[in-house]
This record gives C-alpha cells, structure tokens and sequence, in this order.
C-alpha cells in the first residue's frame, strides 16, 4: 500500500495517525470469491491504519444484478460492481470518476496489467469509474478424476460435447441472464458480434442459427439446469459425481483449490466450433467509490491499495479472490494454489466480448434472456424470439435517446 500511486490530493493522507475514527461501508456480492479477500483485507487495513474501520455488506448474485446503483451510493462508500453499471455511473454521475483522483502512473498499471479487457471495460464517456478486481469470463469445466476414472477424454468440439450429454454427463447454467450471455457467445461463433447498430441485437439469421445451436444442446441436459445459475453448478458438479462437464460457465477459481469442495474442479478454455474456440462474454467486478461518501480519501486509498499488483498477486488470492491484474495470473506461485486456474483459462478471458455499456442497457439485459430460455424449455419459432429481442433493444435504445438527466 504505496501512497505514491495516489494523486496529490489523496496522497496527504496521513491515515496511520487520524484521531477521529472514519467507518466506511462496503457492498459486494454474496459469494467467497467476491467477499472473503474484502474482509480479509478490510481487516489487515485497519491494522495498518487503526482509525478507520471498513465493513463490508453482501447481496445475492441475482441482487447484484439487478438493484440501481445510484440507490446504492447513498448507503455505502465503496461498492463492488459489474461493468454494464458504468453507464449509469456516467450519467448519474454516482461514484467518482477515479481517474480525476488516482495517479495516472497507477492508472497506467491498471490498464497496462488490465485481464482482457477487464479495466477498460470500466471506463466509459472518457472516465474510469472503477476499478477491476476481479476478473472472469465462461470457460469450461470438469471432472478430471471421473474422466480418468471412465478412461474418457474431455469433448474438444461441438460433436463431442453432445454425445457426452447424450450420456446426461453434462451441467450448464440456464438461468435467463446465463442464456443471453451464451447467446451473445453463439452469435460470435456464428459469424457475427451483437449490437453492431442500434437498430437490433441481431440479425434474424445469425441469431436463429445461434438459438438453434443452444436447443441442440439445453434439449439434452436435465430440465434442472434452467433453475442454476454458474455458482449451482460448480457445487453441483464438484460435490457429487453425477455431472462430469460444463461447457461454459462463469469461473469460479475457489473450486479448484484444495479443500474448497469435496471435489476439485479442473478450468479451461471451451470447446471449438467451426475450427475456432468459442469466445464468451466478460463478466467479473470492479471496485468503485461513491460520489456521496463522507470519506472519498480513504475509500479512494482502500480502493487503489487492493488492486495493487502487490495486493493481488498475493493477499488477495491467498483469500479466496480472483484478481483483476495480470501480475496474478501469471504467475507461477498463485496457479500453484488454484491448479493452473489462472494459466489455463487466461486464453478465454484475453479474447472475451464486451457487453453494452450505455445507461439504460441493463433495463435490456435483465429482460432479453426470459424469451430465449422459453424458446429452450418449450419451443416455439426462434426467428420470433429474435424479433422480440430486437425491439426490446430498439425500445431500450430509443428511452436512452430521449432520457432527460
């Protein structure tokens, strides 16, 4: 924790000798990953600078996405975020715009150390409005001991990956918000990018090939899987030996540590299709400091001093965290304790798609996944289905143009 990766105005703190005692509120998500390295860090903070004291407030992963950030800000002087917020940050202008306050030498660490695109994805209108700390994109995952077991190899391409759910072996999130973003994943790998225009997500085409791709798959696996989000399955597949492979999922490196679940679960990059791995969508958070806080110095110096390189590459990931900064997952000492988590599924994450940004795109994302996984569960015309999708997003587009701030 070195002041001089702070800007002037934050580096005359003097914390280690403040009388008055400073308490700041934090909100994350409610998950290991996301909130053990926080208390874990919270608490090594206050021993090291005694007058402030930070406590940190959890949500549920669906929370997480859903409640308004700006609600947010006014109870809570540092919050853990996704990057589809930072619209709204922009517009609404709730948390600070960090770059206006952190050095740009620490800034350019940031981006120069960045995950794929984990730290730009914060920036948003010419500003950095957080921080990323912590990184992650679907990749696959699986059993190796059940593999080895069956003398069986891990599918390596579409075909595979079906006859291996024909043998009802494999786990997949199918939760709505879980769908949109493997359907942005299977656009991609039928040729084309979402959101290229403002007039649709899609064209009719792409996105029908797409949907029918994710049929061939969802009518295989058991009807469960539209209740589990990435979190259910891991616990599914590494507590029980009945699922032995997930295609594609949001990481989660706790699960591949030792002592974490009953079983290990074993990361890496997905399947191919058309002779080319599949590209998913970034996800992971970033930390950001609340325009109403009381105390921005402080929150501003927790903030920069956890996604130090320092920080990460050690005391963060010792604690269950899955870091944001390069220094990490690279590194020999941290894939030592998560079983090459971070080497393995690096590839993935360095050529992940960017969703949206815009204030006002949540308002699509949190509704476009509920026809996709009704099309999956029960069928239908999935030219339809697109067609909705484009006018949720056309409507969304068209609120955002005509929105007074």
């Amino acid at each position: 924790m070195n002041n001089a990766t702070i800007s002037p105005e934050v580096s005359t703190l003097s914390l280690g000798t403040k009388k008055q005692r400073i308490k700041l509120k934090g909100i994350t998500w409610g998950h290991s990953r996301g909130l053990t390295p926080l208390l874990a860090f919270a608490q090594r903070f206050n021993e090291l600078h005694p007058a402030i004291e930070i406590t940190w407030t959890k949500r549920s992963l669906q929370e997480f996405a859903d409640q308004p950030l700006e609600d947010l800000t006014h109870d809570y002087d540092l919050l853990i975020i996704d990057h589809p917020w930072v619209g709204c940050a922009a517009a609404t202008k709730c948390v600070l715009p960090l770059d206006e306050y952190l050095s740009p030498e620490f800034l350019a660490d940031q981006l120069k150390n960045t995950v794929g695109q984990s730290h730009l994805s914060y920036e948003y209108n010419g500003h950095q409005w957080a921080l990323a700390i912590d990184a992650a994109t679907p990749v696959a995952s699986f059993r190796p001991d059940l593999f080895k077991k069956a003398q069986l190899f891990r599918p390596l391409n579409w075909e595979e990956l079906l006859a291996l759910a024909d043998k009802g072996k494999v786990a997949v999130p199918g939760i709505p918000i879980d769908l949109l973003m493997n359907f942005f994943m299977f656009c991609i790998a039928n040729g084309k990018e979402p959101f290229q225009n403002k007039d649709e997500v899609i064209d009719v085409s792409t996105g029908t090939a797409a949907l029918l791709m994710m049929q061939e798959l969802y009518r295989r696996v058991d009807p469960k899987m539209f209740e589990l989000n990435p979190i259910a399955v891991a616990e599914l597949m590494s507590a029980g030996d009945d699922y032995w492979y997930c295609p594609f999922a949001y990481c989660y490196s706790n699960y591949s540590r030792n002592g974490y679940a009953k079983n290990l679960l074993q990361y890496t990059d997905m399947i191919s299709v058309n002779d080319a791995p599949l590209r998913s969508t970034l996800g992971g958070t970033g930390i950001a400091v609340s325009a109403f806080s009381k105390h921005p110095k402080e929150a501003l110096e927790f903030a920069a001093a956890i996604t130090s390189s320092s920080c990460q590459s050690t005391f963060y990931v010792q604690h269950g965290g899955q870091p944001g900064h390069r220094s990490a997952w690279v590194s020999k000492e941290v894939n030592q304790l998560c079983n090459d988590f971070f080497k393995n599924t690096l590839p993935a994450i360095e050529k992940a798609y960017v969703r949206p940004r815009y204030n006002g795109y949540l308002h699509f994302q949190d509704r476009a996944g509920h026809p996709i996984r009704d099309f999956l569960m029960n069928g239908g015309y999935p030219s339809s289905v697109i067609k909705g999708i484009n006018l949720l997003y056309k409507d969304c587009v068209n609120k955002e143009s005509n929105r007074v701030l």
